[in-house]
C-alpha cells in the first residue's frame, strides 16, 4: 500500500522512517521524496497487512499520513491510446496491449507526474 507522508522539519527532526522500521521490523520502500530545510513529502510503499500499524506509528510521531488508493487516473473518454504516457513514464506504469490500448499498473506509480503534461488529450490526472 502506498502512503504519502508529509512532515515539518520544525516539528520533527528525527529519522522517523528508520525508527518505524526498527520498531516494527516492517521493511519500508521509499519511492519518492522531496525534502527541504523546512518540510518534506515522502511516498512510501508498505505491505498492505502492515499499513494500519505503520500509519498509526507515523501519526503518533507527528507525521501526516494519506493512504493512496490510486496514483494516476485516466479518463477513458479522452484517452486516444497514443502511448505518450508509455514513453515518458520512468516506472513503466503504462503499457500498450496487443490491440494497442493503454493500460495502467497503479502499484508501480510513484506520483512523479511526468505523464500528466505529456498527455496531448489531458486524459490523465493525479488522484491525491
Amino acid at each position: 500500500m502506498k502512503l504519502l507522508l508529509t512532515f515539518s522539519k520544525k516539528k520533527n527532526r528525527e529519522p522517523v522512517i528508520a525508527q518505524v522500521v526498527k520498531e516494527t521490523g516492517v521493511l519500508i520502500s521509499v519511492e519518492r521524496a522531496h525534502i527541504d530545510s523546512t518540510s518534506g513529502e515522502v511516498l512510501i510503499d508498505v505491505p498492505d497487512t502492515d499499513a494500519p500499524r505503520i500509519c498509526a506509528l507515523m501519526e503518533a510521531k507527528g507525521i501526516t499520513v494519506r493512504i493512496l488508493e490510486h496514483g494516476i487516473s485516466r479518463n477513458q473518454d479522452e484517452c486516444v491510446d497514443c502511448g505518450a504516457c508509455v514513453s515518458i513514464c520512468p516506472k513503466e506504469v503504462f503499457y500498450l496491449d496487443a490491440e494497442h490500448q493503454v493500460h495502467l499498473r497503479d502499484e508501480r506509480c510513484v506520483l512523479c507526474g511526468k505523464c500528466i503534461p505529456a498527455c496531448p488529450h489531458r486524459a490523465l490526472s493525479q488522484t491525491l
